[in-house]
């Protein structure tokens, strides 16, 4: 698999992930405090929208096992069809509609539209990394390619719509005046005194948007032009795929499958939980109101560099193993809720970004690995890589729906109040949980479950044999 045909797959995954870092980042803190929509009906959007996408996972997995093949392969048709439809939803995701009555529901609608449209990309761009080449180390290189891509792609669009939109959070009335952050004052003073604000704040969005649009445009431009799906390399003509509900029961069976998925399950709720209150905990926790955006973007710019370091160390001591940093995050996040420095702030960071990196990386690197144990257990069955991919999928969309919906619950029931300078000391306490203790008890759950995964770096090379033999 040459190296242009690697680039190529990497940068087509990157325009759903500036998408997704900017409304992972963003969406929470804009539906609060720009839409000014009550948490109760944010925390709506947030679960609904990711339960959306979730509910899509199976859908699209089992109308993709049943497509045939093009003259640009099976998943390639999804990948194209799906695009112009999902920029069109993403934009007006950002979009403030004149009334206000109704913003609940248009945001809940195109928020769904959103993650169901990603999900009808996701799952045929993900799955078809088994179908670049058949050896495990070209796939494996392919996807740490795609992985820090991927990264790189959550930096662009998290620093992209952090710079262009953080004047809309930075408000001169909150730092000028330090005596309205008191406790006494909270509850009244609006952090944005002048009425035209909310729509040159708009207009800052909309502005973002439709330069993350354009990325994603570029992307799928790259991906179609350089990369080649290759069809099952296993499959005998007299294989007939497995229907979709006997797949789906038989992944269920699969004993790596269901301690991979239930490991970063949890782990990947944890890094969504980190990912959506940050940039609120930073505003309203931490006082570092004003460096926010560049917090985000140290944090991605370390998950970047440090996915090929990553890359190398699993293939040297094995993926099991690499699991160890995902933990590291945890004391230094204690830290800085505990005593929110600025200097450790940006430490935390750094580490975080580390810790980051490894949590993508790792799942879709042994993704391949547990579908080609199930391959070798069930030799004359093809078409059950859509639905491994698209089941995965579905759990951690679904989980980090949850996840986000109880966070945005909980700062609706502590009284969160968007426009105001200081929230009251329920809702930072809130805050504090949700970046400190919830994601790292989490992430340990998740590591706990990750002691038992069977697959070893011995049976994989056993694997490959087999499966050298069987092709």
């Amino acid at each position: 698999l040459s190296m242009c045909s690697k680039l190529c797959y990497a940068i087509g995954g990157a325009p759903n992930q500036v998408a997704g870092s900017a409304a992972s980042f963003f969406l929470q803190i804009y539906l609060l405090d720009i839409a000014h929509i009550t948490p109760f009906h944010a925390s709506l959007v947030l679960f609904i929208g990711k339960a959306s996408g979730a509910v899509t996972d199976p859908v699209a997995g089992f109308f993709i096992s049943k497509s045939r093949w093009t003259k640009i392969g099976r998943l390639m048709p999804w990948v194209l069809a799906c695009t112009p439809f999902t920029i069109v939803s993403y934009f007006f995701m950002w979009y403030l509609p004149p009334f206000v009555s109704g913003r609940v529901a248009w945001y809940l609608t195109f928020h769904c539209l959103f993650q169901a449209l990603t999900t009808l990309f996701q799952v045929p761009y993900s799955a078809l990394t088994m179908f670049l080449s058949t050896d495990q180390k070209d796939r494996d290189s392919a996807t740490a390619y795609r992985m820090t891509m991927e990264v790189l792609g959550t930096l662009i669009g998290a620093a992209l719509q952090g710079q262009i939109v953080a004047s809309a959070h930075v408000s001169p009335h909150c730092t000028v005046n330090p005596s309205v952050n008191t406790t006494d004052s909270w509850h009244d003073t609006p952090s944005i005194p002048d009425p035209s604000d909310p729509l040159s704040h708009q207009v800052i969005y909309m502005i973002a948007a439709g330069v993350i649009a354009g990325v994603y445009l570029l992307g799928i431009v790259v991906l179609f032009l350089g990369v080649k799906e290759r069809d099952d390399p296993y499959a005998l003509n007299s294989d007939r795929a497995i229907p979709f509900c006997k797949g789906l029961a038989l992944t269920m069976k699969h004993g790596p499958y269901v301690k991979l998925t239930a490991s970063f399950l949890l782990i990947s709720t944890a890094v969504q939980l980190e990912q959506g209150n940050f940039v609120l905990f930073c505003t309203h926790a931490a006082g570092l109101r004003n460096h926010f955006q560049y917090l985000v973007v140290t944090i991605l710019v370390s998950a970047v560099v440090s996915v090929p370091l990553w890359q190398k160390f699993l293939q040297r001591f094995g993926k099991k193993c690499a699991a160890c940093g995902i933990s590291w995050m945890i004391p230094f996040a204690v830290m800085l809720v505990t005593i929110p420095n600025l200097i450790l702030a940006y430490f935390v960071a750094f580490i975080s970004g580390l810790s980051i990196a490894a949590s993508l990386l790792l799942p879709w690197s042994m993704l391949p690995d547990v579908v080609d144990n199930f391959r070798l257990q069930n030799p004359h069955g093809k078409g059950h890589e859509t639905i491994f991919y698209s089941s995965y999928v579905f759990f951690t969309k679904m989980s980090a729906g949850i996840g986000l919906g109880i966070s945005a619950a909980g700062l609706e029931f502590t009284g969160y109040k968007p426009g105001i300078c200081r929230q009251s000391d329920d809702v930072i306490l809130t805050l504090k949980l949700l970046i400190g203790a919830v994601p790292a008890i989490l992430i340990l759950l998740g590591l706990f479950i990750l002691l038992f995964y069977p697959i070893t770096e011995e049976s994989r090379k056993e694997t490959k044999l087999a499966l050298e033999e069987l092709r």
